[in-house]
């Protein structure tokens, strides 16, 4: 029992990082419109509607963007990016205009990238269940548009859609969440029945 406790303590360690990655780096993992113009990751959804709401200084959406603007210059071996012009590049400078109409539609999917993101960092420090919940509300928002005949998209140029990487985040969001196998074997205590009184009985038959 112990040496599988363990296995499972590594692999939910290790998927809570492959999700972290997954999320920080920005792998696309969905195409969806947002205030911002078309977003590919929940933490794209997620910065636009910071942004938009000024929930948060834009010093810290910038942060969380950054990882994913150096590992997308080192895979497309181009120029890193400025710290000031990251706003520019993901088109938040103009969000706050933006009708909320757009993301109010998909409150599944708005949500779900709200979990994702949180989920992502806090799994590094404590794992939980916000990772496993933000996945699938997002794939549950995305199934219900494109699947479902629920589309609230009305321009046919910007097709909602679901990369094979989500597979992968649903796994590795699953896979962290920590269960405790003390309590799934234990089986429950057997509960004595109780008997009544050998002075109540007698009493009873008279």
């Amino acid at each position: 029992m112990a040496s599988s406790s363990g296995w499972m303590e590594n692999m939910a360690s290790i998927a809570s990082r492959i999700y972290f990655f997954l999320i920080i780096l920005q792998i696309p993992l969905f195409r969806v419109p947002c205030r911002s113009g078309m977003c590919t990751t929940p933490l794209e959804v997620t910065s636009s509607q910071l942004i938009a709401t000024e929930i948060c200084p834009a010093v810290v959406v910038k942060a969380l963007l950054y990882p994913g603007v150096v590992a997308n210059g080192i895979i497309n071996n181009t120029t890193i990016p400025k710290w000031d012009n990251i706003l520019n590049i993901y088109n938040l400078t103009n969000v706050k205009e933006a009708s909320p109409e757009v993301d109010l539609k998909r409150l599944e999917v708005l949500a779900g990238s709200y979990f994702a993101v949180a989920g992502a960092i806090v799994g590094l420090m404590k794992r939980g269940r916000m990772s496993m919940f933000g996945t699938l509300l997002v794939i549950w928002g995305l199934v219900k548009e494109g699947f479902l005949g629920k589309s609230v998209n009305t321009d046919p140029t910007k097709p909602v859609y679901i990369y094979p990487t989500m597979v992968i985040a649903l796994v590795c969001a699953l896979a962290s969440v920590k269960y405790d196998l003390k309590k799934i074997t234990s089986s429950a205590p057997v509960r004595p029945i109780a008997k009544p009184l050998k002075s109540s009985a007698k009493s009873k038959l008279k």
